[in-house]
Formats: structure tokens, C-alpha cells, sequence
């Protein structure tokens, strides 16, 4: 497997096929590339929802998001399907995936269905680069603390009414609001990660309300550094896999009325935790060039994709 750098931070471009069946060597061979570069880019991968489905499931668990668009059959498998009918919404501001969870998503895989030509791009940012830019008086003051993390803007999905608020208590006694330390430690790299984020982290626990708040956001603003960035710009058939335990992203509002329609599955993780596991091996880098671009699909029909909890006829599904 070839493996090109495209950030001086992290970030990645890789040379193989995934659709399935995928080997146990290429899986691994991933994995490491994953926990070096922390972000993944696959051009040209034409993959259904099945292979999606079975990419995700050869790294782990896949988990159902609750409050994310998803297919009828599947609810595993996250459809965001954006259009002038459709707009996005809620993905526009720096996050990790589900840190609502006690044990947060590992691994996310996002596939591109239909680009806008202009715009969609997705930003990223190193919490890994991002803890190591602070001071070391920084550091040691932060190591340690603890904060809570909730549904943050989620909770706007559902209006004040009995039924819709019936369907979010539900919901949170799935997911009761965990604790998580604010530097938590990679548990394959042993790389120590800033773990807060703007959507879902609510508070401090050992600060009090003032002290929490201000040290709280000058810790959100990091992914705002430059230096830790890396922006992915999307073509029909590009795979982006991340690292949710070592990065953030940011989805740019900024192809609207254009069409974006994108595939995602979740790979479940671990508890965070703040003790340090041993490091794990990296893969060697070496250049591929640049695959050519593939048309978009315009005859895959316009709708709104429901999320789990706006569905009728059973429960929610809240793996």
C-alpha cells in the first residue's frame, strides 16, 4: 500500500482498493497508516452502501447515530444528502463524533456520492498537534481535569412538544451525559490529545463556573490554528477516514444550492482515559499520483433521509 503525505502536520493519500472483500493485511496496513497520519484520503472508490457497511464493520462495531440522517434499511449507514430543498445543518462548527457517548466513536469513514463543484470541502484539525503547541505550564495545569459533554446543539432537532420531547428522554437515558478527561492518551499511539470540543463539551468539572468557562473556551480555539489544519476537497468517489479520537472536523456550509450527498459509518472506541498505553508502529511513506476525476451521478433521486428518532414504528435505535 502506497502512502503520500498531503499535510506537514498529518494527513494522508492512499493507494488501494477497498471495496469488499478487504483483507486482513490491507486492514492492518490501514490501521497503522491511520494512527501515523491520523486522517486518510482513497480517491476513486466506487462503493455502495454494502461495501460501505462491510469497509466499517472489518475495523469494528458500527454504531447507529441517533440524531444523523440515515438509510431506511441500515441505520447504521449516515446519508447527507444537501440541496436547495435540503440544506445542512448542525456540521458547521469543530467537533468530534458522539463525544455525547461514554465510549466515543474510534474511526469515522465519510464517501463522497455527489460533489458540488465548487465548495463541500471538510476541514480537520490535529488535537494531537494541537495539545503539543501548548505551553508547558499549560500542560501540566490541564493535565488531569475532567469535563462533561452532552448533545450540545442536537437538542435544537426536537421541538417542545410532548412526542418530540417523549423521543429525546428516550434518547438520554441511552446516553446519560458522560465525563471525559480534557487530555486523554491515544490508546495505540500513546499520544497524549486535547479532547474537548465545541459542540458537545459543556463545562469543567474541578473549575469553578467563570474559571471553567474562560479556560474552557481558549481550549476550544485551537482548531482554529492554521498550523493544525488540513482542508479535503471532495470529488464523486473520495473516501476520507479519520482518527475521532485524535482529530476534529468542520463540514463548510459553503456549496449551497449545490448538491452534496455523502455515505458515513462509525466504528465504535473506548472509554478516554488519561494513563498511557504503549506506542504502536507507523508504515512507511512513499508518493502516488493523483487519480483522475470521476463525473458525478445525477440520477439518484432528491429527499430529505430521516434520522432514527423521526421514523415511526419502534424505538430508536441507539447503538
Amino acid at each position: 500500500m502506497e502512502v503520500r503525505r498531503i499535510g506537514p502536520v498529518f494527513g494522508a493519500e492512499v493507494d488501494v482498493d477497498l471495496r469488499a472483500p478487504v483483507g486482513g493485511e490491507t486492514i492492518a496496513a490501514v490501521r497503522a497508516a491511520l494512527n501515523e497520519h491520523e486522517v486518510l484520503v482513497v480517491r476513486d472508490q466506487d462503493l455502495s452502501g454494502e461495501d460501505m457497511l462491510a469497509l466499517g464493520h472489518a475495523f469494528g462495531e458500527l454504531l447507529c447515530n441517533p440524531f444523523s440522517p440515515s438509510a431506511d434499511d441500515a441505520p447504521e449507514l449516515i446519508i447527507f444528502d444537501n440541496h436547495d430543498e435540503n440544506p445542512a445543518a448542525l456540521t458547521d462548527v469543530w467537533h468530534a463524533d458522539e463525544t455525547f457517548r461514554a465510549e466515543p466513536p474510534s474511526v469515522t469513514m465519510l464517501h463522497s456520492l455527489i460533489a458540488p463543484s465548487l465548495g463541500g470541502g471538510t476541514m480537520f484539525a490535529s488535537m494531537r498537534a494541537a495539545y503539543e503547541l501548548l505551553s508547558e505550564r499549560m500542560k501540566a495545569f490541564i493535565e488531569g481535569l475532567t469535563a462533561l459533554h452532552d448533545f450540545g446543539r442536537f437538542d435544537g432537532l426536537f421541538p417542545n412538544e410532548p412526542d418530540a420531547r417523549a423521543r429525546l428522554h428516550q434518547i438520554e437515558l441511552a446516553f446519560p451525559h458522560p465525563v471525559h478527561p480534557v487530555v486523554r492518551v491515544h490508546p495505540e499511539t500513546g499520544r497524549r490529545v486535547l479532547y474537548v470540543n465545541r459542540h458537545f463539551t459543556r463545562r469543567i468539572n474541578e473549575l469553578t463556573e467563570d474559571e471553567g468557562a474562560a479556560l474552557l473556551e481558549l481550549l476550544l480555539t485551537r482548531p482554529s490554528m492554521s498550523e493544525i489544519q488540513l482542508r479535503i476537497d471532495w470529488r464523486a468517489g473520495t473516501l476520507v477516514m479519520w482518527d475521532n479520537r485524535s482529530v476534529q472536523h468542520y463540514a463548510c456550509h459553503d456549496y449551497y444550492p449545490q448538491r452534496r450527498r455523502m455515505q458515513r459509518v462509525t466504528v465504535a472506541g473506548d472509554r478516554p482515559v488519561a494513563d498511557a498505553p504503549p506506542p504502536s508502529r507507523s508504515v512507511q511513506r512513499v508518493v502516488v499520483a493523483n487519480p483522475p476525476v470521476q463525473p458525478e451521478d445525477a440520477s439518484v433521486p432528491r429527499r430529505r433521509v430521516l434520522r432514527p428518532f423521526e421514523r415511526t414504528g419502534g424505538e430508536v435505535p441507539v447503538s
